[in-house]
C-alpha cells in the first residue's frame, strides 16, 4: 500500500527490511527514488532527530559517481526518512551469494570504485562506519569495467552515526557488523576514516576468498580475532596485492592507506590480474558450539550445514531481506582479559578444497573417529599379546600339569 513521506514523496513498494528500518521504492518530484524509512522507535527519539537534522548538510553535499546520493532528509511526525537515488541493479552480497567468490580482477575493480567513493566522503569529513557487501550496490545499467564488473556505489552513509548516539550506546557498547569492525572500534576508540579502510580491505578479502578473514562463530570470538590475530595469507594472488591487503588490515590505524591511495594502488594491480580465475580456497564452516553425540559413521548435522549469506536491504527492486549480519548490532566491548586470551586456534585458515578446518565440526568428527580406531586397535593388540602368552605357557612340556579341580584321597 502506498504511503506519503512528507509532502513531496510517495512510498509505493517495500524493497526490503533491515535492522534500522524499511527501504521503499518511491516517487518524488524528479522521478523514482529509494526511501529508507527508519524504525518508529528511532523516529520518536528527539535526540536522534536532532542529530538527523544536523547531518543534513553533510549528507546532502556528498556527491560522487561511486556514492548513492542522499537527495533529502524527511522529518514529518513519526516519519524519519532518507530519500536516495535509486540504483538499477543488485547489491554485492547478492552477487557473492550467487558466485561465492569473484575473479580477482573484478573484485579489485569493485573495491577500487568503493575506495573512490570513500575518498570523496572522507574529504567531506564523513565516515561511513558500516562498509560491507550489503551496502555496496552494483549498477547493472552502467558500463562494464575490468573483469566484466559493473560500477559499484556505496550506500547507507550516515545511518550508523545517527543510531550510535550516547543515549543508545553506552561506553561499554559498540555499533557495527562484527565481521568488518576495525580493532580500534572493538577497543572502544572513536571511529575515524581508517575504520572504513579496514572494513573495505575485509570486503576485498571476502570477495577473493569467499569468507571474511576473522569471521565465524560467536560475535565475541569475531571481535577478539580482530584485535589479537594476524590475517592468514590467501594462496594464489600476486604478492603485491597481498601486501596491499595486509597493510589495510593492519591493527594500527596509522599504518593503513588513505582511501585515495588505496584506489590508485588497486587500479595499478588490474593489468596483472586480467584473466585470473577465482581462487580455489575452501570456505571454513561455522564452528558448532558443542560436539554432537552421533552414532559411529554419522557426522553431526552441523557438518552438513553452512551459513547462507542472504541478500541485504539494497536500494533496488527485488532485493532480499536483510542478512543476519545486522547493520547495527549492539555488542558489549570485550574486556582486556578477554581480548588477551582465547583467540589461539580460532582463525579461519584457508585450506585446500575439501579438507576440514582444525576446530570445525568435520575436524572434530574425524579426530573422534581416529581416537575410536586407536582404542580398538589397542584392545586388539592387547588381546593378541594375551593369547600369545597363554599359548606359550601351554606349550611348555617341562612344567607339570596343574589341575585346579582335583581332590586328594587319604
Amino acid at each position: 500500500m502506498a504511503r506519503k513521506i512528507g509532502s513531496r514523496y510517495t512510498a509505493n513498494q517495500i524493497l526490503g527490511r533491515g535492522s534500522a528500518g524499511t527501504v521503499w521504492l518511491g516517487e518524488g518530484p524528479e522521478g523514482p527514488v529509494a526511501i529508507k524509512l527508519l524504525r518508529e522507535d528511532l523516529a520518536s527519539d528527539e535526540e536522534l532527530v536532532g542529530r538527523f537534522v544536523q547531518e543534513r548538510t553533510a549528507l546532502l553535499g556528498l556527491e560522487h559517481p561511486h556514492v548513492v546520493s542522499v537527495r533529502d532528509l524527511v522529518v514529518d511526525g513519526n516519519d524519519l526518512a532518507l530519500v536516495m537515488d535509486l540504483v538499477r541493479g543488485t547489491d554485492l552480497r547478492t552477487r557473492l551469494d550467487r558466485e561465492r567468490r569473484l575473479a580477482p580482477e573484478a573484485a579489485v575493480a569493485i573495491v577500487a570504485d568503493v575506495a573512490d567513493g570513500l575518498a570523496a566522503a572522507h574529504a567531506a569529513g564523513v565516515v561511513h562506519r558500516d562498509v560491507k557487501p550489503e551496502n555496496v550496490l552494483l549498477d547493472m545499467q552502467g558500463p562494464l569495467g575490468p573483469g566484466g564488473s559493473h560500477p559499484a556505489l556505496l550506500t547507507d552513509f550516515g545511518v550508523a552515526k545517527l543510531i550510535d548516539s550516547p543515549k543508545r550506546t553506552r561506553a561499554t557498547k559498540i555499533i557495527g557488523t562484527p565481521d568488518y569492525l576495525a580493532p580500534e572500534i572493538v577497543e572502544g576508540l572513536p571511529p575515524r576514516a581508517s575504520v572504513d579502510i579496514y572494513a573495505l580491505a575485509t570486503v576485498l578479502y571476502e570477495l577473493l576468498a569467499g569468507f571474511t578473514p576473522f569471521g565465524g562463530g560467536h560475535p565475541g570470538a569475531v571481535l577478539r580475532r580482530h584485535v589479537t590475530e594476524t590475517v592468514v595469507p590467501l594462496p594464489g594472488i600476486p604478492e603485491e596485492l597481498w601486501q596491499l591487503l595486509v597493510q589495510c588490515l593492519a591493527k594500527a590505524p596509522a599504518s593503513r592507506l588513505r582511501a585515495s591511495e588505496l584506489a590508485a594502488r588497486l587500479r595499478e594491480q588490474l593489468p596483472m590480474l586480467a584473466g585470473m580465475p577465482p581462487l580455489d580456497v575452501d570456505e571454513p564452516e561455522t564452528d558448532a558450539p558443542e560436539e554432537s553425540e552421533e552414532p559411529a559413521g554419522t557426522a553431526p548435522a552441523a557438518e552438513e550445514q553452512r551459513v547462507r549469506r542472504r541478500g541485504a536491504v539494497s536500494l533496488v527492486p527485488g532485493a532480499k531481506p536483510d542478512s543476519n549480519r545486522d547493520t547495527h548490532t549492539s555488542m558489549r566491548v570485550p574486556g582486556p582479559d578477554e581480548l588477551a586470551g582465547g583467540a589461539r586456534g580460532t582463525a579461519r585458515v584457508p585450506r585446500a578444497a575439501g579438507a576440514p578446518r582444525p576446530g570445525s565440526a568435520r575436524h572434530r568428527v574425524a579426530a573422534r573417529r581416529r581416537r575410536v580406531t586407536f582404542a580398538v586397535a589397542g584392545v586388539v593388540v592387547a588381546a593378541a599379546v594375551g593369547v600369545g602368552a597363554w599359548l606359550a605357557s601351554s606349550g611348555d612340556d617341562s612344567a607339570p600339569p596343574q589341575d585346579t579341580h582335583s581332590t586328594s584321597t587319604p
